[in-house]
């Protein structure tokens, strides 16, 4: 009686055990069932946001659910990235990781960050972006990059960047170090308002990403005058490179991807990473990318992954010259 009795007893506990593993595995399934937040940790208006903004109908008619872009500027890019590494890791959050940015911003002591590269799940790799250098067409100190650097020796000039640490910073940094330049530069929430602050009259030079100047280049607005990238970019092909301007030194590019807070599921991060990789690859998306100067480099997990990893190498190779 007690043998079939124990019997009963361990055949209920392995169908209730059976019952939640199948339960779980039809929730994995049924991912996703709900609307997706993809944070963007700058402003409305910037590279970064333009580029999600382009992405999101292909990502959505891949996933079959909404996906709502937060904009979440600050800090440098970390109001956004510390809600992103601190939400939960159920697929519903995820957002932009951009680099150098990112890194720059857990390295330095001062800010005295718990999280790094291991607090994120990378998905994939959206945007290469390369660095460039713009001024006011009618600025009568300088029309060339040749001229902007002599004229920075002797002179005290200010340049923006899209925040401490990031890679328009960097830049600023290099010129300074390598070619005894005297640039200030000047911190601003993204490239929206640093163009403001260029067209107002209110800073000197526009260091940006070529995405977030070409328009302004082509309409006559601003002036680009040099990229910082080994070739000239294929969207302002008319402007040298810093490298053919004789300023070897000064290399900049911005890397855009998605990540997951860490500790996203294997079936979760296999669903989005395949409809990222659909939804970037996608023809019409591309089109509409190279329209907004915005050069698309898809990277699976492992890829991104390994970009970042690399990156983090760079900027601790420069950490001298970001002051730690």
């Amino acid at each position: 009686m007690f043998k079939k009795y124990l019997y009963v007893m361990v055949l209920g506990v392995i169908l209730v055990l059976t019952a939640c593993s199948n339960t779980t595995a039809q929730e994995e399934e049924a991912y996703p069932k709900k609307s997706i937040d993809l944070i963007v940790s700058y402003a409305a208006g910037g590279g970064t946001d333009t580029g999600a903004r382009i992405l999101q109908p292909y990502l959505e008619e891949e996933l079959g659910v909404s996906v709502n872009i937060i904009n979440k500027p600050g800090g440098a890019g970390w109001v956004g990235w510390a809600d992103l590494a601190n939400a939960e890791p159920d697929g519903y959050t995820i957002g932009y990781l951009n680099s150098p940015n990112i890194i720059t911003g857990y390295l330095d002591p001062k800010f005295n960050r718990s999280q790094n590269l291991e607090s994120f799940q990378p998905i994939a790799n959206h945007v290469l972006d390369p660095g460039v250098i713009a001024i006011k067409p009618n600025d009568d100190r300088f029309s060339n990059i040749k001229e902007l650097v002599e004229y920075a020796q002797n002179n005290k000039i200010t340049a923006t960047t899209s925040g401490v640490g990031s890679n328009d910073h960097m830049a600023i940094l290099k010129l300074n170090k390598f070619y005894d330049t005297n640039i200030t530069p000047v911190h601003t929430k993204g490239a929206a308002e640093g163009s403001a602050q260029v067209l107002g009259d209110h800073v000197d030079v526009f260091v940006a990403k070529v995405g977030e100047a070409a328009n302004l280049h082509k309409s006559g607005e601003l002036k680009a005058v040099a990229v910082m990238t080994e070739e000239r970019s294929p969207f302002i092909e008319e402007v040298p490179t810093m490298e053919e301007s004789g300023y070897p030194e000064v290399t900049s590019r911005s890397a855009r991807g998605i990540g997951a807070p860490a500790g996203l599921s294997e079936e979760k991060l296999e669903i989005l990473s395949e409809a990222f990789k659909k939804a970037i690859e996608n023809e019409k998306q591309v089109k509409e990318m190279e329209a907004q100067g915005l050069q698309v480099k898809h990277l699976g997990p492992e890829e991104y992954k390994t970009m970042l990893k690399e990156d983090e190498s760079s900027v601790k190779d420069l950490s001298g010259l970001l002051g730690y």
